[in-house]
């Protein structure tokens, strides 16, 4: 099994690809601040959850990974938070991606909570 198959990784990947296209809109002078920190921070999910699942063998390795994943995760909702009330996404926008995320925060949150589904000893 790959981390690829992983559903949380899967919408993760997505939500950080949707976000990239939609901060692509941000004006030039955000390009150093928000545009650069949601599109990391959305990047960092994913990047999060295969560390965790390459970290299996160890659970508490595991679901350190994982809470940075969920941290990050948060992370993003605030960064879309900015984006709304600066006037770059609408608030329909921020509220469909931030149903997203918080999807993906409950998926994560399952992986933590049920480590032995995963392959952490």
């Amino acid at each position: 099994m790959s981390f690829k198959t992983l559903l949380a990784y899967q919408k993760a990947f997505g939500l950080a690809m949707e976000i990239f296209e939609v901060s692509k809109n941000f004006p030039r002078e955000e390009i150093y601040s928000l545009t650069d920190k949601i599109r990391r921070s959305s990047r960092s999910v994913c990047a999060n959850i295969t560390e965790a699942y390459r970290r299996r063998r160890y659970t508490k390795s595991y679901i350190s990974s994982l809470v940075d994943s969920d941290a990050e995760n948060s992370e993003t909702q605030t960064w879309l938070s900015f984006a709304q009330a600066c006037g770059y996404i609408s608030k329909d926008l921020e509220k469909d991606l931030e149903n997203k995320s918080i999807e993906i925060g409950k998926l994560i949150n399952f992986m933590i909570q049920n480590p032995e589904k995963f392959g952490a000893k």
